[in-house]
């Protein structure tokens, strides 16, 4: 895996088929996990394990916060202190949040379905491709444990001193966890490079 590069078209990545495929698959899981399977350019659902139907509706009866920490950390409570307050901004805003961050992982999804070892993200698209990496190391975070920068240098320092031994499942997240990390900073580091002695475009 090569980290993003301006180059012709866009912000440039060389990402290996097997490396794309893996990527690909956390990216719809995540989405599946906030209820919006992502599809291909021909509207076919991806096939992921556990398919959940789309995300219904939000009554104001059946509005709760979920349940899986993962989940929680994609759509966390709006104030700590006023569940009453908390209840009724998730009413509101829930499943516009939940489709906005799904729009955003099945861009990532679709770029990735290419043959091509050369991924392109159009200037235009970086951001939510910045964004919807966030939202998947958020649920990685929450697999492995992390909560501060202080877990999360243990969880690369795991990945390569053979730590997860015995656990392939940590392993494997840990190793992901990391090159989603490295790769999201070399796409903003891109990103700003676009940007003039000023700060702007």
């Amino acid at each position: 895996m090569h980290g993003f590069r301006r180059g012709r078209g866009g912000f440039v990545a060389r990402i290996g088929t097997s490396e794309r495929q893996i990527v690909a698959r956390v990216v719809a899981d995540t989405a599946q996990l906030l209820g919006h399977p992502v599809t291909d350019d021909a509207g076919e659902t991806s096939v992921v394990e556990g398919d959940v139907p789309p995300w219904p509706v939000l009554e104001t009866d059946d509005v709760v916060p979920p349940t899986d920490p993962a989940l929680a950390r994609l759509l966390p409570s709006a104030s700590l202190d006023d569940d009453a307050v908390a209840l009724e901004f998730r009413r509101l805003t829930e499943n516009e949040v939940r489709a906005q961050k799904a729009e955003r992982l099945a861009l990532v999804w679709r770029s990735l379905q290419t043959d091509a070892s050369r991924v392109v993200v159009a200037p235009g698209d970086a951001p939510a491709w910045a964004a919807a990496l966030t939202d998947v190391r958020l649920v990685l975070a929450e697999r492995l444990g992390i909560e501060d920068d202080e877990d999360a240098e243990d969880v690369y320092v795991g990945a390569q001193d053979g730590a997860f031994d015995g656990d392939e499942v940590a392993r494997a997240m840990a190793t992901l966890y990391a090159a989603l990390s490295w790769l999201q900073e070399t796409l903003l580091q891109a990103m700003l490079g676009e940007l003039g002695d000023d700060g702007t475009d």
